[in-house]
Formats: C-alpha cells, structure tokens, sequence
C-alpha cells in the first residue's frame, strides 16, 4: 500500500494522549511531509502548551489521566485564535460524535487511527482553520 500524498504545507499539530502508540501513528502518518506532531499526555501539560503556542489542529483523546476532551475543548474556547478540536477514541460511537461536534469540535476519530481518516480530518479542520483567520483579518481591515 502506498503512502497518502500530504499537502506540503509546514504546519504543527497537538497532540494530547497518554498512549505512547497514538503520538507513534502520528509520527508515521505525517512523516515526510510538512505536518508534525507535538504530543502531550495531560490536559496540564496541554493547557501549557497552548497557552504559549498556536496550532491549528489539536487531536486529543476522550479520556486523559486529568480530565478529558470537554477539558481541552473549555481551554481552546478562552484562546484568540483557537484551534480545531479532533476527538479520539476506542469508544468512538454516534453520542461522542454528536456531542463533540454539538459543542464546537470538528471531527471524531476512531482507533486504532487510519491513515486515510487522520489525514482528511486534520486536512479539512487546518483548511477551516485558514479560513477563518483569513475571514477576520479581512473584517479586521475593513473595519479599521
């Protein structure tokens, strides 16, 4: 089976898990390309790291040692500029689904990870995340 072709754009990605095997997925599915993955294990470790660096994407699992995505999720809401919430796990079923994206998040992952599903997942919410900066920055300008 042949690589998935990523668009070359030089991006980070956050990772939040206590599963040393999902920051490994990651690692190969964006190798060779311009994403890189920056992986955590906490929600504190997490809410440090956003605080001094912006990223669009941020992928976390359901259930963390200190809290779960809903933590995260109240975190990215206070940020200026927040990311896209990506939700995974081994649970992954319709009320996760449902409920991540009824509060705002954009996709839910289902593990193991498939290369296919992370990369259209991460894609679409980086591309979405473009799109809104470009918005304000454009509403910015007019109004000022």
């Amino acid at each position: 089976m042949g690589r998935i072709a990523l668009p070359q754009k030089t991006f980070t990605v956050f990772s939040v898990s206590p599963f040393e095997e999902d920051r490994i997925r990651l690692d190969q599915v964006f190798a060779g390309s311009g994403w890189k993955a920056r992986g955590v294990r906490t929600c504190r470790e997490a809410l440090t790291l956003l605080r001094k660096n912006a990223a669009p994407v941020v992928i976390c699992e359901r259930d963390l040692p200190d809290g779960n995505w809903k933590d995260i999720w109240d975190a990215l809401t206070l940020l200026t500029d927040p990311p896209a919430l990506i939700v995974t796990s081994r649970l992954a079923d319709e009320y996760l689904w449902a409920e991540v994206l009824n509060l705002g998040g954009w996709d839910v992952l289902a593990k193991p990870l498939d290369e296919k599903e992370v990369v259209r997942a991460v894609d679409s919410a980086r591309r979405h995340w473009n799109g809104q900066r470009e918005r304000a920055r454009r509403v910015w300008e007019a109004t000022a």
